[in-house]
């Protein structure tokens, strides 16, 4: 797979089929990138949780925060990475140790990890690496309503 330029199509797929996304890296801070892309995805329409060990058991714009993506209830569909690149592997990992695996995960903005990614597509799960899923989302018109 080429993680330099990804069809519509695909991100596409990925977007409209997404189920429960867990945001690994969710800050509690209003002002930092991966708040302000957890409020755009509840606001449109996605199930969104966050995972951060410094704020779980409490909630970021009334969604739960978890510890871990193995505390997650239920099946986590899409793992969504703000974590720097070198971390980003054992946020994959972790989503790779789910059952069932998430359909895909997503590294944000300036996030890449290729040794990480060929793990994850070894296992059949798809990978978006270096996009922003808000920036992508407006892009493509996409709704989490279906």
């Amino acid at each position: 797979m080429n993680h330099d330029d990804y069809s519509d199509e695909y991100l596409s797929d990925i977007l409209e089929h997404a189920g429960l996304i867990a945001v690994v890296g969710l800050s509690n801070n209003p002002t930092r990138a991966s708040n302000g892309v957890f409020q755009q995805l509840l606001r449109h329409g996605y199930r969104a949780v966050g995972v951060n060990p410094g704020v779980a058991g409490g909630r970021i714009a009334g969604a739960p925060v978890y510890a871990s993506l193995k505390d997650v209830p239920g099946p986590v569909g899409l793992v969504d990475v703000f974590r720097n690149s070198q971390d980003a592997g054992n946020a994959v990992d972790e989503a790779l140790a789910l059952d069932p695996l998430p359909r895909a995960i997503w590294l944000q903005l300036g996030v890449r990890n290729d040794a990480a990614a060929e793990r994850a597509q070894a296992k059949g799960v798809k990978v978006v690496m270096d996009r922003c899923i808000k920036i992508e989302i407006l892009r493509l018109g996409i709704d989490g309503r279906g």
